[in-house]
């Protein structure tokens, strides 16, 4: 794409990762099925259980251009140089991944939001793969002028981190399909005396160690916090029974539910959280990507990039900077 440099020095792919590609992961993001997208034209458009698929097809960012008003909002170095340093953790769809073992640029959503931002302000896009847990402490140094990876704002996070949100998704919970007794998790306490695997440094981590002392409170055996490197490690201790229960990403779950290679069971949301591009705390950048992404909203652009990746139900009406923490267990309060 002419509005990123894509030429970038190359993190090498995690095993468990490309494993993950051959199985459910990296298959095309199947959530059409959810009625959060046309039929056909969307995630979930074909592909073979168990082999890659292509992602879905055409540009939504094509008509996107420079608007010099939100260029001159810029700090005069980025101006200068014309570039922006992104980090982007590339983990599963319908985040960011690599649609094939093979392929040599990551697709996602948030791929397509932070081009669409580059573009609206005037801007190339220096994209460097990065490890989740990483991309935080190094925006701090100034190796990077923001990050993407389906960061969820906490408050925790706030203290040291500004946020400037482009999606509402947050945690969830699956289960294995020949799991068929767990019902939807609407309390921890439903974890108790289960093991239940996250991802290293998520908000899926810190929410279960936080409240892990409910369980002995309450009489019940405490539950196991199994962490792990990537979603792949992750789904294939849940596959071959070392963890009875994963918590992730709302619409990555729906995701992998919806693919049959997958076998897992999506247990429905737990938490809402705003998502959002992460920067060194009192960056300048914060009111520039602001206000690029309430372009995006506005001229039909943002709502396009999340038809093509089936996840309508995450929209945002406008973006915020750093918002308080949506810290509630239903759904529903933390719309």
């Amino acid at each position: 794409m002419p509005a990123q440099d894509r030429t970038r020095p190359r993190a090498p792919r995690p095993r468990a990762l490309l494993a993950l590609t051959g199985a459910a992961a990296l298959l095309l993001p199947a959530l059409a099925s959810c009625g959060e997208g046309p039929a056909g034209s969307g995630p979930g458009a074909g592909g073979a259980a168990g082999a890659a698929s292509p992602a879905p097809t055409g540009d939504v960012l094509a008509a996107v251009g420079k608007k010099p008003a939100l260029t001159k909002l810029l700090p005069a170095e980025i101006r200068a140089r014309g570039t922006l340093r992104i980090a982007s953790s590339v983990g599963a769809p319908p985040s960011a991944y690599f649609p094939d073992a093979s392929a040599k640029q990551p697709v996602g959503l948030d791929i397509d939001i932070a081009d669409a931002a580059a573009k609206v302000l005037g801007v190339r896009l220096v994209r460097q793969e990065a490890g989740f847990d990483a991309i935080l402490p190094a925006l701090g140094s100034g190796k990077y002028d923001l990050g993407t990876g389906n960061f969820g704002v906490t408050d925790e996070r706030r203290r040291t981190i500004d946020f400037v949100t482009y999606i509402n998704d947050g945690q969830g919970f699956a289960v294995s399909k020949q799991n068929t007794g767990q019902k939807k998790i609407t309390s921890l306490l439903q974890l108790c005396g289960k093991n239940v695997g996250v991802g290293a440094g998520t908000t899926f981590e810190a929410t279960l160690n936080a409240r892990k002392a409910q369980c002995g409170r309450a009489g019940k055996k405490p539950y196991q916090v199994k962490v792990y490197s990537d979603n792949g490690s992750a789904l294939t201790s849940l596959q071959q029974g070392r963890i009875d229960i994963t918590m992730s990403t709302i619409n990555g779950l729906r995701y992998q539910a919806s693919q049959p290679a997958a076998g897992v069971r999506f247990l429905g949301e737990f938490q809402r959280l705003d998502v959002g591009f992460a920067l060194k705390k009192g960056s300048p950048l914060a009111k520039p990507l602001k206000a690029a992404v309430d372009e995006l909203i506005a001229d039909g652009t943002y709502a396009r990039i999340l038809d093509k990746w089936g996840v309508r139900g995450s929209a945002i009406r406008h973006s915020q900077i750093s918002p308080p923490e949506l810290a509630a267990e239903h759904p529903a309060a933390a719309r």
